[in-house]
């Protein structure tokens, strides 16, 4: 509706044959009695075209007045224009609505720009845990809604499948291995990883290879049981994906660059960029010449490359695939990392503006108000799927996509579970499932849309039902605004708001009145309309919309 005025504007600048600056706005007025939006549009102009403010409103709102659109414009202050639009606006919205059913908020706002979500990618090394869980919700949440307002998004996981971490990984299941055979180990080493799910591993492996590996050399041995457990770590973290409604475009592997040779190629650029230099048998990266606090290891004094390396590389991949936006999801103990890699890309000759990095805050998981320490050995819920067999993935989607990405997350396990309006996804999904159950008492009423006359829409003209209207209209700003500041939580708000407008609307409204069907049908229709966008929103987030509850 915003971008409807503003096109108005601009026309009936023209029609008065007055060249503007277009930098104008067309807001929602925070009074409600300053009407439904407020324009700057003369204020800004005035001084340019060499007319006082108030004159140059009045001769838009003169023009603008004479359409239907409108039921009034008015000139507030120093030169406002407030605009009062007229029902017939937003029954034209309703109308709207029906007719794009689930395409409706889509739009071509991204422009087809390509970016790039890359969100998760945890170690290689154990299942899926709840940072994970945020970092899916919010990636996977980001990516659809961006898909739905016209960018080409691209969903990236990045597995750390090379050095020492996978090395270690290799060797916990050996010992746990060895133990299957009688083989005694006095102390588990205590850098090794400890979880249950490595004694499953070595079970497993057990299962497929018997002593078979006794037989190999410790080299050929350790290669096979990483290449098995990353196999199986890879599958079990797929599975807890699906489960929790997220699919990557991509999985990238550190391993893969390796054997490209793509390690090489940043380190070969960075070198001819005479941004490298050898110290103390290492190679150093001179991060400080582009605003990093300090040089940077890149080859350590044993010949193994630092973290840093693979990561400038994986990202030369990002670059050179040709992405417009590269959006990076971090967590908060990485931000000590970004600078260097700012600093490589600036050496690189690359456009760093490109890169943006989200971080997202800590998790507290709440039970009965206390927060649980999640930690392995206490038995409390600590994975992906552990979380999703405690509150399921609805819930879970929407407790975590409900707050800002900077904000700490406090995870309440009691309220996730609860069927009742205190839990914000359950009043959601309770609003469709009413709707839902609305319209099939309709239909044994035999009151159908199919027979309903558009004309009587007239009948929706209480305060409520345009302010229903109003409301589902914010849906393609909503969005827009969710892109562009990549904060997808306001979507999450703006479903619970729509759908308390409803259950309240519903609680003061008789919808279904036999006696008069003309205006039950209308409030059909607009239940209807409702019930659509509430399921656009809830599926934008991964979350399903019930027909019952």
């Amino acid at each position: 509706m915003k971008t409807k005025i503003y096109n108005d504007i601009i026309k009936s600048l023209k029609k008065i044959d007055l060249n503007c600056n277009e930098d104008f706005t067309v807001e929602i007025p925070n009074v409600a009695e300053h009407g439904d939006f407020s324009s700057n549009v003369a204020l800004i102009n005035a001084k340019t075209l060499k007319v006082k403010p108030r004159d140059l409103a009045r001769k838009i709102a003169n023009d603008l007045s004479k359409k239907r659109d409108y039921k009034s414009i008015e000139i507030a202050g120093p030169g406002f224009l407030n605009f009062k639009l007229a029902n017939s606006l937003y029954y034209k919205e309703l109308k709207k609505i029906l007719k794009a059913q689930y395409n409706y908020g889509s739009s071509n706002y991204g422009h087809r720009k390509k970016v790039i979500i890359e969100f998760i990618s945890a170690n290689p090394t154990g299942p899926l845990n709840i940072v994970s869980v945020r970092a899916g919700a919010y990636g996977d949440t980001l990516f659809r809604i961006m898909k739905h307002i016209g960018f080409e998004p691209f969903s990236e996981f990045y597995i750390n499948d090379a050095g020492n971490q996978v090395d270690i990984f290799a060797e916990s299941i050996e010992i746990r291995y060895r133990e299957l055979h009688g083989h005694c180990v006095e102390e588990f080493p205590f850098e090794a990883y400890h979880g249950e799910y490595i004694k499953d591993l070595a079970a497993e492996l057990n299962t497929i290879e018997g002593t078979k590996l006794f037989h190999m050399t410790e080299e050929d041995r350790l290669e096979r049981m990483k290449n098995f457990a990353l196999d199986a770590i890879h599958k079990m973290q797929v599975s807890s994906l699906n489960r929790f409604d997220v699919q990557f475009d991509n999985w990238m592997s550190e391993k893969k660059l390796r054997l490209e040779g793509i390690l090489e190629e940043a380190l070969s650029y960075l070198a001819e960029a005479g941004c490298t230099y050898e110290k103390d048998d290492a190679v150093f990266f001179s991060s400080t010449k582009f605003g990093d606090e300090k040089d940077r290891v890149l080859i350590k004094a044993d010949g193994n490359p630092t973290y840093l390396v693979p990561d400038i590389a994986y990202h030369l991949t990002k670059y050179n695939r040709g992405f417009d936006i590269i959006i990076d999801v971090l967590g908060p103990d990485h931000h000590g990392h970004v600078s260097k890699l700012r600093a490589a890309i600036k050496a690189l000759e690359l456009d760093d503006s490109k890169l943006e990095v989200v971080f997202l805050q800590h998790i507290n998981l709440l039970e009965d108000g206390e927060v649980v320490k999640m930690s392995k050995r206490t038995g409390k819920i600590v994975t992906m799927d552990d979380l999703l067999n405690e509150v399921g993935k609805d819930a879970a989607r929407y407790f975590f996509i409900n707050r800002k990405p900077s904000a700490h997350l406090d995870f309440d396990l009691e309220l996730a579970k609860k069927k009742s309006s205190e839990n914000p996804v359950f009043y959601c999904q309770y609003a469709y499932a009413r709707i839902n159950s609305i319209l099939k008492k309709a239909k044994k009423a035999k009151l159908t849309l199919k027979k309903f006359d558009e004309k009587n829409l007239n009948k929706l003209d209480n305060i409520d039902e345009i302010n229903l209207i109003k409301k589902m209209m914010d849906l393609s700003s909503v969005l827009n605004l969710c892109a562009d500041n990549r904060e997808p939580h306001r979507l999450a708000g703006y479903v619970h708001e729509l759908a308390g407008m409803f259950h309240k609307y519903y609680a003061k409204y008789k919808i279904i009145d036999e006696e008069n069907t003309d205006l039950s049908m209308a409030r059909l229709y607009l239940i209807s309309a409702i019930q659509i966008v509430i399921s656009i929103s809830l599926d934008l987030m991964g979350i399903s919309s019930p027909k019952k509850m």
